[in-house]
């Protein structure tokens, strides 16, 4: 008969997740997982496999449930720089206060970690990128077709950028830094791409 398992898979993934997301992966060990579950080692291996294979399912399924909702909806909405601004008003305002607060994105920490090197985990990291820059991208060029960028702007470098300063916001969010200073640095990035500043405040 076979081994009927006594956990949900999902509900240990999710507080494997977090248990990552806040500590790192590299200070995480498998008796911090058990602990954290409550399911033995045992089935842990049965069901995940390894330390190595939970992580990369803890970080695909933040990747997908936690980020992938938000670029969907940046992608999607027709208003261009406006977009961007609350994407970003939105990305400090979790990052610093809340449930959640000072431990960053756990897949910019991924990308400053010690694992960064296999290539499961590099492969989440370039999609999730991917993703980011293709929902910058898409409302920066519906900014364009609306006249909304100063001239010279190049949407495609500009999402490189933004993309860029998502990561800065999540590194210096989990340093400490202040909601005011993460936005004055926003405001001066995205006033340096809008024809008129004032309309995206």
């Amino acid at each position: 008969m076979p081994d009927v398992k006594h956990f949900d898979p999902e509900a240990v993934l999710a507080s494997v997740e977090e248990l990552f997301w806040r500590r790192g992966v590299s200070t995480t060990g498998v008796q911090d997982i058990v602990s954290a579950t409550g399911v033995n080692r045992s089935s842990l291996y049965a069901t995940f496999g390894g330390k190595r294979e939970l992580y990369v399912a803890a970080l695909r399924r933040y990747a997908d449930r936690r980020s992938g909702p938000v670029f969907r909806r940046l992608a999607e909405d027709d208003r261009g720089l406006p977009a961007i601004a609350d994407f970003f008003r939105a990305l400090i305002g979790v990052r610093c206060s809340g449930e959640y607060a000072r431990w960053g994105c756990m897949v910019t920490n991924a990308h400053a970690g010690t694992d960064n090197d296999d290539p499961d985990v590099r492969a989440v990291l370039q999609e999730h990128h991917d993703r980011l820059r293709a929902a910058m991208f898409a409302a920066l060029e519906r900014a364009r077709a609306a006249g909304a960028l100063r001239p010279g702007v190049v949407p495609g470098t500009s999402a490189d950028v933004l993309a860029l300063l998502a990561y800065g916001v999540n590194v210096r969010s989990r340093a400490g830094a202040s909601p005011e200073a993460l936005g004055d640095t926003v405001t001066a990035v995205l006033d340096s791409l809008a024809n008129r500043p004032e309309e995206i405040r």
